[in-house]
């Protein structure tokens, strides 16, 4: 997304500049360091999983935020030794610490975390309040306005 310029956008909307901020701050990150590699899939209407390969990782080194609209993914390795390193040929699994953040919606809360073959899956719903949702509004109370047809007819 280099190059993509919102300020028209800005220009012409009310009430968008948290999207924008949004949109231009998953552009900046989105050049930076991609691992742990994730996926993030919808399961229904409301419920979502973020699945992180964290191979290597013991519970006990991953920590989960949640925030209010951040979720905070972070993983804390010891750097090893030199004499440790001196062993392997080649090293193509990574093992270093990371941090990974996701920007959430409003009301969308972290129901579970498990960590299982080196996947991290942590389990989203969202759940709008009951006065937040639509509700239908009856016209004049619901009472149907009858007109005069007596009236009219004469």
């Amino acid at each position: 997304m280099r190059g993509f310029d919102l300020t028209p956008y800005r220009r012409s909307t009310v009430g968008f500049d948290r999207l924008f901020d949004l949109i231009e701050n998953n552009a900046r990150l989105q050049q930076g360091d991609n691992y742990p590699p994730f996926n993030i899939e919808r399961i229904s209407e409301d419920r979502y999983r973020v699945t992180l390969a964290v191979a290597g990782f013991r519970t006990d080194e991953i920590d989960i935020t949640a925030q209010q609209n951040l979720l905070q993914v972070t993983g804390r390795k010891e750097e090893s030794q030199g004499g440790d390193r001196s062993r392997f040929l080649h090293v193509g699994i990574a093992n270093r610490s990371f941090e990974r953040r996701f920007e959430l919606a409003d009301f969308v809360r972290v129901e579970k975390a498990d960590l299982a073959d080196g996947l991290l899956t942590i389990e989203l719903v969202r759940e709008v309040p009951e006065a937040m949702k639509p509700k239908k509004i009856a016209i004049n109370g619901g009472q149907l306005v009858e007109i005069n047809a007596d009236r009219d007819a004469a």
